[in-house]
């Protein structure tokens, strides 16, 4: 990959990681079921520190 494209990744990692925090705190609000949201919160916090551990590379 090249660095844009994991500087693009990164910006749609964070998008989605607000977008489920978002949904996560409606739910919690709601007393939904929040355990799938907080799954995918942390699946995306992984790609996350992937991507910038790949962005450091090219530094």
């Amino acid at each position: 990959m090249t660095k844009k494209e994991l500087e693009d990744k990164l910006d749609e990692l964070k998008s989605d990681y607000v977008r489920i925090q978002s949904d996560l705190d409606k739910l919690v609000y709601v007393r939904g079921r929040a355990s799938s949201a907080e799954e995918q919160l942390i699946r995306l916090e992984k790609e996350i520190a992937e991507v910038r551990r790949q962005l450091e590379e090219f530094e």
